[in-house]
């Protein structure tokens, strides 16, 4: 307690006043409940939770003593907003979740207004103008803290959709001049044009001559992915180079005819070893029955 009235004072120097009479019991809560939190799982050691409890008050008292009013733009608030946001990342690096932190941040919170209730000496006008104050300062930093997850959320979505793009779309050089595209799952219109940016982009790459594109692992197609495919089978005859299709299901082959699909001028073979053949023939390559590699 701060033992003098708080008349006359401004709210952040009571809450200074009120930390410095009892900061070390106020350390000592907020270390305890931050290793309730982060301690069970290990998401962080008790010295590190110390060395963030004590920096958090260092960084706080530098916000109150900025002035009355909450300065957003000065450098000890972003200090502030920033020393949550790295700690929100590496919890969330280390297995935590955003519960957690944000259960985190309220007890902060609350430990100030448990200190603000058991000062008799602090006016009711006053104890009004601090708590406005704390709740202006939290709900800023868990706002803060939030976009920053969902950013993070959202990166780790992108990446992880990048890299099934890129297992997807398994494009292999089986020969000099020869590229192989087996598709699998689902073929929509957005998968469609993507397998066609990188299939484009090998043909330039490796000079390739034919492209065998084999979608026995296609389960369904529509009248507009088979445009899609019609389209890239174009794409890549205008690149110099030619395409065989290989693997089409019976299913597909009945949604290709109901579709009015005009096939015509596409080589198609029934399995990916015949369209292999087909493509070695275009280049005059010989396959020896009697071994495992294409000869001349």
């Amino acid at each position: 307690m701060t033992g003098t009235p708080s008349a006359g004072k401004a709210t952040s120097q009571v809450l200074i006043e009120q930390l410095m009479v009892n900061v070390g019991k106020i350390s000592a809560v907020i270390e305890k409940e931050g290793q309730s939190i982060f301690g069970h799982a290990n998401i962080l050691t008790n010295e590190e939770i110390n060395d963030y409890s004590l920096e958090f008050l260092e960084l706080f008292v530098m916000v109150l003593q900025t002035g009355e009013r909450l300065d957003r733009r000065g450098a000890e608030f972003k200090a502030l907003k920033k020393f949550f946001t790295n700690l929100s990342r590496q919890i969330q690096l280390r297995g935590g979740n955003m519960d957690e932190f944000v259960r985190y941040i309220q007890f902060l919170q609350r430990v100030f207004l448990d200190n603000l209730q058991a000062d008799t000496n602090v006016e009711f006008g006053t104890s009004r103008q601090i708590l406005l104050l704390l709740a202006s300062l939290f709900n800023d930093i868990v706002l803060d803290v939030f976009h920053v997850y969902l950013e993070e959320k959202e990166r780790t979505i992108e990446a992880q959709q990048e890299e099934l793009r890129q297992t997807s779309t398994p494009i292999t050089e089986i020969w000099d001049g020869v590229l192989t595209l087996p598709i699998i799952g689902t073929l929509d219109s957005q998968r469609t044009m993507m397998v066609m940016e990188k299939l484009l982009s090998r043909i330039e790459q490796d000079r390739a001559s034919v492209v065998v594109i084999d979608v026995t692992g296609v389960v369904t197609i529509d009248s507009q992915v088979s445009h899609h495919l019609i389209q890239m089978i174009r794409a890549v005859g205008l690149m110099g180079a030619s395409a065989v299709i290989t693997g089409i299901r019976p299913e597909i082959a009945r949604a290709l005819t109901s579709l009015n699909i005009d096939l015509g001028g596409v080589t198609t073979r029934s399995t990916l070893s015949e369209g292999l053949k087909e493509a070695f023939g275009r280049l005059g390559v010989h396959v020896n029955h009697g071994g495992s590699r294409p000869a001349h």
